[in-house]
């Protein structure tokens, strides 16, 4: 059942991530969730790639605040007075998720590749 769940999760993850990726900035509202759910997926299924995906979270945590707060600040560059450097704060985010994408497609891979268990008190078909 734990299987299930977490195969379920990481597909709906991975399609948020990638969804989200559309609109980086109104997407991080899809994003950072949608890591969530597949780290979680992740944890059920006690995958081999699970802390990559926690990673990916907290890195696409930071890397969302940097990037609305910036916004909420006016931006950069420009006639904001800040530099085009202060956008290195917000590389957690693409960094993160890279890796979010990366680790649910593994983590799915890994799922579907497990031999099923066998069933008790069925006779094969």
């Amino acid at each position: 059942m734990a299987e299930r769940w977490s195969r379920v999760l990481g597909i709906i993850g991975l399609a948020g991530m990638l969804l989200g990726a559309i609109d980086p900035l109104e997407g991080s509202l899809i994003i950072l969730p949608a890591v969530g759910v597949a780290a979680v997926g992740a944890l059920l299924s006690k995958g081999r790639w699970r802390m990559l995906l926690y990673w990916a979270l907290i890195l696409v945590a930071v890397g969302v605040a940097a990037t609305w707060v910036l916004s909420a600040l006016g931006g950069i560059g420009g006639s904001t007075g800040r530099s085009d450097w202060w956008g290195l704060l917000a590389l957690p985010y693409a960094v993160g998720w890279v890796m979010g994408v990366v680790g649910g497609v593994l983590t799915l891979l890994q799922s579907f590749s497990r031999p099923k268990p066998p069933n008790h008190g069925e006779k094969p078909a």
